[in-house]
């Protein structure tokens, strides 16, 4: 059975929130989960410009402190996005992420956005999975040796919740990648954005797109891969949405499967701010449940699973079936046990007040 530690946000005088941290880490085994001198990438989401329910940065540079203090070698990562937005390449997001608070002078470590500047820096991981063969994960996160996973515990308007497995799975995911878990199909053109750049036609991997008045896709060789998305700074390309929820939440578990294959792991819960939707909006709506405590385990499954029970405990019924009503987010739990990523069953382990 796998081992959650818990503690909650409640301090007393000479015993801060940070110093709390620091405790449940080191009786967690944190320092385990890297050997010296290994490169570790420390995986969170760093806000949408506007959204103010992300992961305060002062938790984050106790974290990186405590790895340097191992040994390790951090530094802070996170995937462009798909949709247009303040963090759809690499420019824009790392503005972001210091308009945010995640400067190096206050982080200690570098950020790295793990996909590169349009978000086409990917390395092919093979899983041969129920619904991903091969998924394409950000090479900064590919190539680090360790994971460290740390998430906004919070609803989500596609998953139901957003943990570890969204902020892995989905989060670690190159464009091409996310536009794989959303999508079944190949993208559209909108010709009155075209402006006939050729960026599309000349980054197309098969030749699949010709610009005349507008740009063209021939879907009998497009391979729906996204790179046109990812290279259009106008809006032009842009994905179907069309993928139902229950196989987004399959993927995702599938994503994670892959990004953390062959790799050392550690996984981080903040459970406050809980806000009803994803920190990728320009804003976050009142939480749905007070703040509840930090979580830490090896096991992102079992990670997940005792969040939303101890989210469920203190509303005393389900916020995210009540505010997502068309999600199920059992199913990313339950696929995700399936494909061995971890258990669902767990030892809550409370630490300190």
């Amino acid at each position: 059975m796998a081992k959650v530690f818990f503690t909650t946000f409640k301090t007393k005088a000479g015993l801060s929130l940070l110093q709390k941290l620091r405790i449940l880490l080191e009786r967690s085994g944190f320092e385990d989960s890297f050997d010296k001198d290994q490169l570790v990438a420390l995986k969170l989401h760093f806000g949408e410009y506007g959204n103010l329910a992300y992961i305060r940065p002062n938790y984050i540079r106790l974290i990186v402190d405590m790895v340097k203090e191992a040994g390790g070698n951090p530094f802070l990562t996170d995937a462009n996005t798909l949709y247009k937005g303040t963090r759809s390449n690499a420019v824009d997001h790392l503005d972001t992420a210091e308009i945010n608070g995640f400067a190096r002078s206050v982080v200690s470590a570098p950020v790295i956005i793990a996909d590169g500047l349009r978000g086409t820096d990917e390395v092919k991981i093979p899983i041969n999975g129920d619904l991903v063969k091969e998924a394409k994960i950000g090479a900064a996160v590919a190539h680090a040796d360790t994971l460290i996973s740390i998430s906004h515990f919070k609803g989500h308007e596609q998953a139901g919740f957003g943990g570890a497995i969204k902020n892995i799975g989905m989060g670690c995911a190159s464009r091409a990648g996310k536009m794989e878990q959303h999508s079944s199909s190949k993208p559209k053109v909108r010709p009155e954005k075209c402006i006939r750049c050729m960026l599309c036609e000349r980054n197309c991997p098969v030749g699949a797109i010709k610009v005349t008045d507008f740009a063209v896709i021939d879907y009998a060789q497009c391979i729906g891969c996204g790179q046109c998305v990812a290279m259009c700074n106008y809006g032009a390309m842009v994905p179907v949405w069309n993928e139902g929820a229950d196989n987004l939440c399959k993927k995702m578990a599938e994503y994670t499967l892959a990004v953390l294959k062959n790799k050392r792991h550690f996984h981080i819960s903040f459970i406050n701010n809980v806000s009803p939707n994803c920190d990728c909006w320009d804003s976050n709506d009142v939480p749905i449940a007070p703040d509840i405590g930090i979580a830490v385990s090896t096991d992102p499954v079992a990670l997940d699973q005792a969040c939303i029970d101890l989210v469920i405990e203190a509303v005393h019924h389900d916020p995210f079936k009540e505010i997502h009503p068309e999600t199920d987010w059992e199913e990313q739990l339950k696929h995700a046990q399936k494909i061995g990523l971890g258990e669902r069953d767990y030892e809550l382990i409370k630490v300190g007040i």
